[in-house]
């Protein structure tokens, strides 16, 4: 059964047009890069491609490591959604980031503050609960963005100071290294 009923021609040049709607149901932006294979039934399968997703595995060791250390909840993320998550986020894998905070990591800013001030960024577009405090850093690999780390303090009236903020920008620094191996 398809799911869209869309029909499109391949042109001359081998070239596919990805229909708008399914474009913005799947954040497909200009310059994105897609993932094409097949499976044994011949189908063709065009996903968006996530460099960190390929540490996934990875990056679900850091972030349980980084939550133990820092006592909050820890996550990594690519542009789209939560590729690995500590505590209350690791049943939270796949679901989609807030516009805010792409937005952030895209003018690569690094975030850290309380709810209620103005530059608090919910980390999830649906977040269940809401979260006392956040600190985000994006993740850069060959100067390019490719996703964002964060600790998220769950406790009332919890806030992140300097030290939660250094733990993010070195666990940055280190995934982003680690996509350009």
């Amino acid at each position: 059964m398809k799911d869209t009923g869309i029909v499109r021609a391949v042109d001359g040049l081998g070239r596919l047009v990805i229909p708008k709607e399914i474009r913005r149901t799947y954040r497909i932006k200009e310059n994105d890069s897609m993932e094409i294979y097949t499976n044994q039934e011949g189908e063709i399968i065009l996903k968006k491609y996530s460099p960190i997703g390929e540490l996934s595995t990875f990056a679900k060791e850091y972030a349980e490591s980084l939550a133990q250390v820092s006592g909050h909840v820890a996550a990594s993320t690519d542009k789209d959604s939560v590729v690995a998550g500590s505590g209350g986020l690791k049943s939270m894998r796949g679901m989609e980031i807030s516009d805010a905070l792409e937005e952030r990591m895209n003018r690569r800013e690094s975030v850290i503050a309380s709810k209620g001030e103005d530059s608090y960024v919910p980390i999830l577009k649906e977040m269940p609960g809401e979260a006392e405090s956040v600190a985000v850093n994006p993740i850069l690999s060959a100067g390019d963005v490719v996703g964002s780390v964060c600790l998220i303090g769950t406790k009332e009236g919890e806030k992140l100071g300097e030290v939660d903020q250094k733990l993010i920008q070195a666990a940055a620094v280190f995934l982003g290294k680690q996509m350009e191996v």
